[in-house]
């Protein structure tokens, strides 16, 4: 997820764009770049590192014109340096585009284009679109662009300046968020609507397989196929603060509604196209070593390790791998065994977690591969593990983590899904009938998302709860002590996850009268045990909040309130069941006043031990 800007106009284009940049740096900040059409033309001026950096470089350089493009970088290829920041150009420095997305089949359009004599300066997916454009131009900028999307796949946001068309930006949008600001003798685009409030309020969101032709004197907007379409004009009645947050009153909430998108982004690209198998290009297993693996280590903190628990059940479930889920900061600290086909996996949505890549180092000294999880690269575990899987989430400004641990999630299925069929466990048909109930899981999350009336409801009724407890059973009880650490960590109400089948054990003596309950019963072996639990709670007085699938009507019978959720396969639960707890939590730090996006004496990344 990264930040574009646009600009066509008379005003002074860098203040434009840089300006519209810095309201959108919270979408990507490990670098950033600006293009200008000055003198004739295409300057370009860009810098690794927080936009002001690029700003510095910016005071001793003159950059003019009337129309210039502009990028704040999330990188998902290439590490994070001068070249890889956006914007990128051909060959012969007449193009100049910037681009938010994944370019799926960038490797095959490399390998033609410098068979073809291009010479690329990046390792990203984006400069392929630029030297695409430099071969395919006709001298008709919008008609070289439509043959380009014809050619490109994957979800892009792209916006182009081009040295021979001056008086023109095109832009095209797929999968990825653009917005077109409309303005009186000058237009803007951009990736989302601050970066252009201060200059407009008139919109135009544009959708899905959408073109748009910007001038100084008006904007011109046409299907992928070049036909000419109406678009209406969207006022914009937000402020400016709650337009970065896109309208929402917290980036966690707004978080936990993108969702969806991420999850999709993860999958996307690491899936046939028939859905029949899955396609990890960016790890450098073989076939040999996968069927070597004896062992697993997955190694993680917080949020992370809760991820990795669920990683443990499906890994064992469908691969028949024994897997370990280890704590980072104690992983190091006691002997752990392993054999030299043992594989460790770590999970970190910032790649710098300081116990994580403790244990990082520590494994690698030893001898093993090392696999990691996370949404950052060029972080330093992206750059040190033998295997890197980045998940698409996009930057997570909220403290506590919503959508970096549904894409965790997605990304732990596909290996374990991965390792499965390569190893022989699984079938083709049941490979596909997996994959195929992973990619529907962005459209059921979206449905989910519908709970939240209901929750904030059962959240105003409980804010002056001092205690809540979470239940379930087999993945229910891993997803458990991920609910209960986001209730306890922006609500600060004391929460606590059990299974729940260990309630007889200890843990019933801390069920009182009015104490909510948070039961998840989502395990068809588990259900009826799953019922008992809950009936034993009820007993002695707790209200129960149960979590289950659409058709299970009769826990009505048992509980004090229901969630329905939409039914998948019964391993895919946690990804779909933990949206209601996270709006939960939600809504309970909100009625109780708290600071919702900074909870107290939490920090987003734990770079120090």
């Amino acid at each position: 997820m990264c930040g574009i800007v646009g600009y066509i106009g008379a005003r002074n284009v860098k203040d434009v764009v840089v300006g519209g940049l810095a309201k959108l740096e919270y979408r990507g900040y490990d670098s950033a770049g600006i293009a200008a059409i000055d003198g004739g033309n295409i300057k370009v001026v860009k810098s690794v590192g927080r936009l002001a950096n690029l700003e510095t470089k910016l005071e001793t350089t003159e950059l003019g014109g009337e129309a210039a493009i502009g990028h704040t970088r999330w990188a998902t290829h290439g590490k994070p340096s001068d070249e890889n920041a956006h914007p990128h150009q051909d060959c012969s420095g007449r193009f100049a585009i910037v681009h938010n997305g994944i370019v799926e089949n960038y490797l095959s359009l490399r390998e033609e284009l410098m068979a073809a004599g291009h010479q690329f300066r990046s390792e990203t997916d984006t400069e392929v679109v630029a030297h695409l454009i430099e071969e395919l131009y006709n001298g008709d900028l919008f008609q070289t662009m439509i043959a380009v999307g014809k050619r490109i796949r994957g979800a892009y946001a792209l916006v182009v300046l081009a040295k021979d068309h001056p008086e023109q930006i095109v832009a095209m949008r797929k999968s990825s968020p653009m917005i077109i600001g409309l303005g009186e003798n000058e237009n803007f685009v951009a990736s989302d609507i601050p970066a252009i409030l201060e200059y407009t309020r008139d919109i135009y969101i544009m959708e899905d397989g959408e073109m748009a032709v910007l001038t100084n004197s008006g904007v011109e907007c046409f299907t992928f196929d070049g036909e000419p379409i109406h678009k209406e004009v969207y006022k914009v009645t937000w402020d400016a603060v709650s337009a970065e947050r896109g309208g929402y009153p917290h980036f966690m909430l707004k978080e936990i509604h993108e969702q969806p998108k991420a999850v999709r982004d993860t999958l996307r690209g690491r899936v046939a196209d028939d859905l029949s198998r899955v396609t990890l290009d960016d790890i450098h297993m073989d076939e040999a070593y996968t069927k070597k693996v004896d062992r697993i280590h997955i190694v993680a903190c917080g949020t992370s390790w809760h991820a990795g628990l669920v990683g443990k059940a499906v890994i064992e479930q469908y691969a028949r791998i024994p897997v370990d889920v280890e704590i980072a900061s104690e992983y190091r600290y006691r002997s752990p065994i392993f054999s030299e086909n043992t594989l460790v996996i770590v999970i970190s949505q910032s790649g710098e977690t300081a116990d994580t890549l403790a244990a990082l180092r520590e494994v690698k000294q030893q001898g093993l591969r090392v696999l990691a999880i996370t949404n950052v690269v060029g972080s330093s575990a992206a750059r040190e593990a033998d295997d890197v899987i980045v998940t698409w989430a996009g930057p997570e400004i909220a403290v506590a983590s919503t959508k970096a641990y549904t894409t965790q999630l997605a990304a732990l299925y596909l290996l374990a899904i991965h390792f499965a069929h390569v190893r022989g466990h699984l079938a083709d048909a049941e490979v596909r009938e997996l994959i195929e109930a992973l990619d529907g899981l962005p459209a059921i999350a979206e449905q989910v998302l519908d709970t939240a009336p209901q929750l904030e409801n059962f959240a105003a009724r409980y804010v002056e709860a001092t205690d809540a407890f979470f239940i379930g059973r087999g993945l229910d009880y891993s997803l458990s002590l991920e609910g209960a650490l986001k209730l306890k960590e922006i609500s600060y109400i004391h929460a606590e996850a059990y299974a729940a089948g260990e309630l007889k054990h200890g843990t019933l003596a801390l069920i009182t009268e009015g104490v909510p309950v948070i039961a998840l019963a989502t395990q068809p072996q588990l259900y009826e045990k799953t019922v008992s639990n809950i009936v034993e709670v009820k007993a002695r007085g707790a209200f129960v909040l149960g979590m289950t699938w659409v058709g299970n009507e009769d826990l009505e019978k048992s509980v004090d309130e229901v969630i329905y959720l939409p039914k998948t396969l019964p391993a895919l639960a946690p990804l779909v069941a933990v949206i209601p707890m996270q709006l939960l939590s939600y809504y309970a730090a909100v009625a109780r006043g708290n600071d919702v996006d900074k909870p107290r004496n939490l920090a987003k990344s734990v770079t120090v031990e």
